[in-house]
């Protein structure tokens, strides 16, 4: 029996050494010693003239700051927003501001149907990307989160295009 109990002490004492140095013979050194980085590291757009190279982030969303009329605003890119959406605030922002009786539009949204004032952006500028006269939509601050820059936009420029997990935007 004693034989047994130091023959079972001896394998354990062996299997942990074993484990412990096969660790360190699969792993190499700079990897035991290197920080951790995230997964994620958001990138400035890419720009080239009139082409812009836009990194989706970890929702897969793509967020950009554009500027109209000089103006910057943040959008999240939405080629399911048949027009460019500006929340009221941003709107104000960019000198625009609906009356209540502005709000003529009836538009669905994911939440019901909603009243949106019609407006005409005179320029939206977009890396090296301009867009003159385009058409939107004000809603109120409560029902809409993010300001999308929509197909009123999108279909002004000569291509727009999703692969890789990139959106490339060419005017």
């Amino acid at each position: 029996m004693r034989q047994i109990l130091f023959f079972a002490v001896a394998v354990l004492l062996a299997g942990g050494y074993f484990a412990r140095y096969a660790d360190r013979a699969v792993m190499p050194p700079s990897a035991q010693t290197a920080a951790v980085e995230p997964a994620y590291q958001p990138r400035q757009p890419t720009t080239s003239g009139r082409n812009l190279v836009l990194d989706s982030d970890r929702q897969g969303h793509f967020k950009v700051e554009a500027r109209i009329d000089g103006r910057y605003v943040d959008f999240l890119v939405d080629t399911g927003a048949s027009t460019v959406v500006l929340r009221e605030t941003d709107a104000a922002q960019a000198g625009i501001r609906p009356r209540p009786s502005d709000y003529t539009a009836t538009v669905s949204t994911a939440n019901g149907k909603i009243k949106a004032a019609p407006a005409k952006l005179d320029r939206i500028e977009l890396g090296g990307i301009t867009v003159y006269d385009v058409p939107a939509l004000v809603l109120p601050d409560e029902v809409l989160g993010q300001n999308l820059l929509g197909v009123s936009f999108l279909s002004r420029l000569k291509r727009y295009e999703y692969a890789n997990g990139r959106l490339v935007l060419e005017q």
